[in-house]
Formats: C-alpha cells, structure tokens, sequence
C-alpha cells in the first residue's frame, strides 16, 4: 500500500516508518521541517511538506494514498498549556481524512491514550466509548478531549471506512527515548533524589517502541472496522519499582513525594504520576495475533541505556 503517515519523524513514527517499508510498503511521511524531511528521505520515504493545519494539503496526500495512520498531536501545545488547541487541531485532521477516504473502504489507524479510561481496575478496549464522536463540551479537560477524537474516528467505519484506533501505553520506551521515563531519569538527577507520588501505587502500562510500530502495521493491514486496540506489553508497572530503578542506577535515594508536593517537584509531570491506569491488551492480541518481543519497561531500564548520558 501507499500509506500517508503523520508525525511520520516523532518518536514513534520514526519506528512506524521502518516497519511499514520493510514490509513493502510505500510510505509519504508529514514533515515540517527540514531536519523531519531530511530523517524521511534516510529512511526510504517520500517527503509531504507541511503542517497539522493545512487540511487541504492533508486531504489531497490522503485521497492520493491507499491509507492513512494518524499519529501527529501537538504535544508541545498541550504541554504548555493549550491542551483544548491541540484536542481541536487533531479533531479537524481527522474531519479532513475522514471527508476524502469516505466510502473507500481504506484504513485509517489513529494512535490515542490508555491515561485517563477508568479508575481502580484494569481497562479493555470495550472501556472509553462513553463519550460520544461529537462531544466536544470538554475538549480541554485533558484526555476526555481526546478520547471524543477517538471515537469520531470509529465513527467513521459508519461511513466506508476501515478506521481503528490504537491507544498507546502512556510510555512508549527504548533507546533514545525523550519521553516520561527519559523526564523521570532527568528530574532524578536534578533533585538528587528518585521520587514516586505518595506511596507509588499507580500502575501505568508500557510497551517498547518498536512492538508498537508493529501493531501500527497490524492495524493498517487488517484490523476490521471500528476496532479499538491496545499497545500494551506490561499491564500495569508500579511507578515505585520505577523509580527504585532509576535510584539504583543513578546511586540516588527513593523517595515519596506527598501529592500536594507532585506538581513543584514533577513539574508538568506531577498530575500524570498520580494516574493508575493498568491496561490489558488480550483483545488485541486475540485480533491481530500481535505478541511483543521487545522488553519490558523494567528490563528495558535495566538495560542501562536511560542512564548512559544527562537527561533534561
């Protein structure tokens, strides 16, 4: 297939991209700028110039392709506090894609959150669709913004087309990470101290970079329409034993930091450690018949690479 790819140089793109072309696939990546360009054309994929907020330009690459997987969001928007802007730019791309792959029966894989589905147990991909494909009454209130994306998304099965969402592990880890684990280590050497929120309880699923770009593939070949799926290799790891590791490599004390504390110590992190949101994957698995072989979180912080140079 001839697949369009946003976000096609991030983090998780850059392992998508591989994927998909060592499987024989022809890939036209979104690039804006010219080190994102540059990183494509290495990697064997065609260059599409532009933004989030050209939506012709997305429309006319998109009707051209035979798919699309959508993993572009304005993380640096939302992180600085605009996080409704960036809930409404990734809404209005999917609006775009879903007006010219009507009635086609292509797909289009949109990667979303596991944060913020339930509380207190383990989620599925049957938990989250509560909120409706048009409720946009909350679109700054943090992940119910997206998950409303999400679910338009699914929505358009109803319309022709062969759409799944993929709901990613809040990390996403492995060599060269600059991620929340990557944050975590740097925050670590910053206070001289490895810290945990409260007693460390919450459990957050993860999955390894190169896992997820395979699912990626799955879902672009074969997941049926409508199908929620889930990234997650380790169901739910306990962000103490985290930050255990991180205090043993870095030669640091562990400590709890009470939750009131979370947000001087953590900075824009704090609210996302106090998150428990353990998720199974069984379904997926099942569907696609996807088995990660990469490690798991805590092997893959054993491994050492998270600690090799400073991290900010």
């Amino acid at each position: 297939m001839r697949v369009f790819v946003t976000g096609a140089s991030g983090w998780i793109g850059s392992a998508v991209v591989p994927e998909l072309i060592g499987a024989g696939h022809q890939v036209v990546g979104l690039a804006r700028s010219d080190a994102a360009a540059a990183a494509l054309t290495a990697a064997g994929a065609e260059v599409h110039r532009g933004t989030l907020d050209d939506l012709d330009g997305l429309r006319n690459v998109a009707a051209a392709s035979d798919g699309v997987i959508h993993l572009a969001f304005k993380h640096d928007l939302a992180f600085s506090g605009d996080f409704g802007g960036a809930v409404q730019a990734d809404r209005r791309a999917v609006e775009a894609f879903g007006d010219v792959l009507a009635g086609s029966d292509r797909p289009f894989v949109l990667a979303s959150g596991l944060a913020g589905l339930v509380r207190g147990r383990v989620s599925t991909e049957q938990d989250g669709h509560d909120t409706g494909p048009n409720d946009t009454t909350r679109p700054g209130a943090g992940p119910e913004g997206r998950h409303a994306t999400a679910e338009l998304a699914l929505s358009l099965a109803s319309r022709g087309i062969r759409s799944s969402v993929l709901r990613l592990a809040p990390t996403v880890h492995g060599a060269g990470d600059h991620g929340f684990m990557a944050t975590l280590v740097g925050i670590a050497r910053k206070k001289g101290v490895s810290g945990s929120v409260g007693e460390g309880n919450a459990r957050w699923p993860a999955v390894h970079r190169l896992d997820a770009a395979h699912l990626f593939r799955l879902a672009l070949e074969k997941a049926p329409a409508g199908s929620t799926l889930h990234a997650a290799d380790d169901e739910g790891v306990s962000l103490r034993i985290v930050a255990e590791v991180i205090g043993r490599h870095l030669g640091l004390p562990v400590v709890s930091v009470a939750p009131e504390q979370a947000g001087e110590h953590f900075g824009w992190l704090g609210d996302f450690l106090t998150l428990d949101c353990p998720a199974s994957s069984t379904l997926t698995r099942e569907l696609l018949g996807w088995q990660p072989t990469h490690p798991g979180l805590l092997d893959d912080l054993e491994e050492g690479h998270y600690f090799q140079a400073a991290t900010v």
